[in-house]
């Protein structure tokens, strides 16, 4: 029988929930909205086939199937703590100076956190952090001049880099909020507004253009950009349409409100973030950094945006953890 592929944030929140008998108090313990943690219980649930809680009783009560999965859902949590404190702890011995570069488009919500777990982790290291669009800290890993990457997955490989596949970023198009044209309206160019497009040379735009030549799509562009912030600026004055992904949405806040997401209307498409690891020695390290990474990824930026827009649900997704499996090199 296959196992059901169980998130470590739904298991976080059910033993928060368990023990606090509430899930507002689990809510705050995570430092999640009380829907996304009433989210992850569920979505707990469906995948296990059973109900662990009596949600209709106050304080919440674990049901038998909930109390017998809860002692085993702490034991697994507490394995995986101590591996990762005895992983970061082997780390520092063997990395004297970790050279680490994240995309600028987790450099709000996630690049902190992951900055302050390499400080904690590596508290006798000196640590030189970059922030790069994808193809320049590809290519510092290319030239040996970065130990440990986060960017979006080129086409080819990297000759001795390992490639851990972390996010599945799927593309879709962003329309002014009150334009009610369907996506097919959009690439057929009958929307009466030019595309935004992202610069070619950025491998977003490289990847957007490709496959419009697929399709055979041509479309006029008014603006070809490297900035996500001005390309969403634009839409949401209503200067013209993208296609971007949904990560580069929940970064854009201040103009979600004046911009809407639409499926990519023909065959989908997406791009990958992954890890890069360019140094053997920094291997233990991309491991906590990794384990980091999908939580932040799941709370900030995967759950927001399928709150929003549930069609995004299985779309937009980590992807399946490859860290202690065969690499792409």
């Amino acid at each position: 029988m296959k196992r059901p592929a169980l998130s470590l944030r739904w298991l976080d929140v059910f033993c928060a929930a368990a023990r606090a008998g509430s899930i507002k108090a689990a809510a705050e313990q995570c430092g999640l909205s009380i829907s996304t943690a009433s989210q992850h219980i569920k979505a707990l649930e469906a995948a296990l086939g059973t109900e662990l809680f009596d949600h209709r009783r106050r304080p919440m009560v674990l049901t038998a199937n909930g109390a017998s999965f809860l002692r085993h859902a702490e034991e697994a949590l507490g394995v995986l703590d101590q591996g990762q404190a005895e992983l970061i702890d082997a780390t520092p011995a063997t990395l004297g100076h970790l050279r680490f570069a994240m995309i600028e488009d987790f450099d709000s919500d996630i690049g902190p956190e992951v900055t302050r777990l390499l400080a904690s982790a590596l508290p006798q290291s000196r640590i030189t952090h970059y922030t790069r669009v994808s193809h320049e800290i590809l290519d510092l890993l290319a030239s040996r001049q970065l130990d440990l990457g986060i960017a979006t997955q080129p086409r080819q490989a990297i000759a001795g880099v390992a490639t851990y596949p972390l996010l599945r970023d799927p593309f879709v198009l962003a329309v002014p909020a009150n334009n009610t044209q369907s996506g097919e309206d959009f690439i057929q160019g009958e929307s009466g507004l030019a595309l935004l497009r992202y610069n070619r040379g950025l491998i977003m735009g490289s990847l957007v253009e490709a496959q419009l030549n697929r399709l055979r799509l041509k479309l006029d562009n008014a603006f070809e950009l490297d900035s996500t912030a001005s390309i969403m600026a634009l839409v949401a004055q209503g200067h013209g349409w993208t296609i971007t992904t949904p990560s580069n949405y929940v970064r854009a806040r201040r103009f979600q409100s004046q911009i809407r997401l639409l499926p990519f209307p023909r065959k989908e498409f997406a791009r990958t973030i992954a890890i890069f690891v360019g140094d053997t020695k920094a291997q233990g390290i991309a491991n906590a950094v990794s384990g980091a990474m999908r939580s932040l990824l799941s709370e900030h930026v995967i759950s927001p945006a399928i709150e929003e827009y549930d069609w995004l649900q299985h779309r937009f997704k980590l992807m399946p953890d490859q860290m202690d499996g065969q690499s792409s090199t």
